[in-house]
């Protein structure tokens, strides 16, 4: 068995899984799309509101004990934490599991900033965790850009190339999504009304 402490949490990943059953037989909803989008906030919202645990982006903690000098090196560590995240808040779960973001997002940015360097046992993993997935809720860029060290594209040209990306890898995989838009209210709102459907 595989591990790496960060930041006080240990993520492991379990030999021959294959990602079978990787939500332990409760719903899986990943909240999808680009950075700046609001993913956070409506994980920990959904979960709140119906009283359920939800997985926590790995790489941000990451990005902070490595004061944001990430390498290459580094992507199977958070494919890792990542893993981690989510099956903590699974089997913690009564029926629902709600992620913010998840492995096939880690896939897609080793793409873009690491071309040609993600280990294939990441990818693996993403499309087995993709196929248990549930619900996408995909976070559209209609929100006001929210800056932080962490981001990558600010400028209008720069979150519609992401966008495209995350939408494109989301839709082609063929499981359930829905697109949520708006602010505040309305944007939660089109969340819970898909969470409220698929349970």
């Amino acid at each position: 068995m595989a591990g790496v402490v960060v930041g006080g949490k240990t993520a492991r990943r379990r030999a021959g899984t294959g990602g079978a059953d990787v939500s332990g037989g409760v719903k899986r909803v990943v909240v999808f799309g680009p950075e700046s989008t609001g993913k956070t906030t409506l994980a920990r919202s959904l979960a709140g509101q119906i009283g359920e645990p939800w997985a926590e982006e790995f790489v941000r903690e990451f990005w902070e004990v490595k004061a944001g000098k990430i390498t290459a090196e580094d992507l199977g560590t958070i494919a890792l934490g990542q893993m981690a995240s989510e099956d903590r808040a699974a089997e913690r779960a009564q029926q629902v599991v709600i992620c913010d973001t998840d492995l096939l997002t880690c896939v897609l940015w080793n793409d873009l900033l690491f071309p040609g360097k993600c280990p294939e046992w990441v990818r693996a993993e993403a499309e087995a965790r993709v196929r248990a997935t549930d619900l996408f809720l995909f976070c559209d860029t209609d929100l006001a850009w929210a800056e932080d060290p962490q981001r990558c594209f600010p400028d209008e040209a720069g979150r519609a190339m992401v966008r495209r990306v995350w939408r494109e890898a989301m839709v082609g995989r063929g499981r359930p999504w829905v697109e949520v838009a708006g602010e505040g209210v309305e944007r939660e709102a089109l969340a819970r009304e898909a969470l409220a459907r698929l349970r």
